[in-house]
């Protein structure tokens, strides 16, 4: 995420059609809005959209973090891994794109995060993924972006299974997972030495997927409306599911589910 940016500032340039009765998280028949955006969020699919994916991947990371970005000018292993998932929001004028994020799942080989740190067995027991290399463009196009992606992070939580959020988030970005009512992992809110983000010290914390809408209601969180009753069409994650969770549960043969996400542009 982008660094001193807030996320209750953004507001989308979209166009909002009147409200209909069509089923969503408040419920069966619940009034939601249909709005429609400036670009599309998308699984990657071919070798054209990862390259796409990967070069504003490395743009967005060579702004905040240019000797680490060089690392990122090419594919990822884990880009190609077949429990990997690359979402990609790309431009409806020219088609350019706009920001992608990778997320990947604990069924065939252990979290990028675990490298660095062991999760509570409370959290390392449940279904995982890691939602990591958040890349966006720069402007207010990019925080719109960055709001789409997030938000099809949590429904592709939701399609899937997936229970509990976890984020690693660097110093300011932590805050803004704050703002989202993310909750830190560990009391002593020590960093943590990421091996994978070049050994930078990030925060992990973690959000229950099923109380979300409530504690966003609780809160009057200013996103809840944008997160929780508006379509976005746009938004297709095509019910993607990864093939690796088609081959039983993880490691821990637990049924609950969690997702780690690590938003570092």
């Amino acid at each position: 995420m982008v660094p001193n940016i807030s996320l209750s500032s953004m507001h989308l340039n979209s166009t909002r059609r009147p409200a209909r009765m069509v089923a969503d998280r408040a419920g069966v028949g619940a009034p939601v809005t249909i709005e429609l955006l400036p670009f599309t969020v998308r699984p990657v699919r071919t070798e054209a959209d990862l390259r796409k994916a990967v070069a504003v991947r490395q743009a967005a990371y060579a702004r905040h973090l240019p000797e680490f970005a060089r690392s990122l000018e090419q594919p990822e292993a884990a880009d190609h891994d077949d429990d990997t998932v690359i979402l990609l929001a790309e431009s409806k004028q020219d088609g350019s794109a706009l920001g992608s994020v990778r997320i990947q799942t604990n069924f065939r080989q252990a979290l990028h995060v675990e490298e660095s740190v062991d999760l509570p067995l409370w959290l390392a027991s449940q279904r995982l993924a890691e939602v990591t290399r958040l890349g966006i463009v720069e402007g207010r196009i990019g925080r719109q972006v960055k709001l789409a992606l997030i938000k099809a992070c949590f429904e592709h939580c939701e399609h899937n299974g997936v229970d509990t959020a976890v984020v690693s988030g660097r110093a300011p970005i932590d805050r803004q997972y704050e703002q989202l009512l993310f909750t830190d992992v560990f009391a002593s809110r020590d960093p943590v030495l990421l091996r994978h983000v070049g050994n930078m010290p990030h925060r992990i914390m973690y959000f229950d997927i099923a109380s979300g809408q409530e504690r966003w209601e609780a809160a009057r969180h200013p996103l809840l409306d944008f997160f929780c009753h508006t379509r976005h069409p746009d938004i297709d994650l095509g019910r993607h599911v990864p093939a690796a969770w088609k081959h039983g549960l993880p490691r821990s043969q637990q049924a609950a589910g969690a997702v780690v996400v690590g938003l570092a542009a």
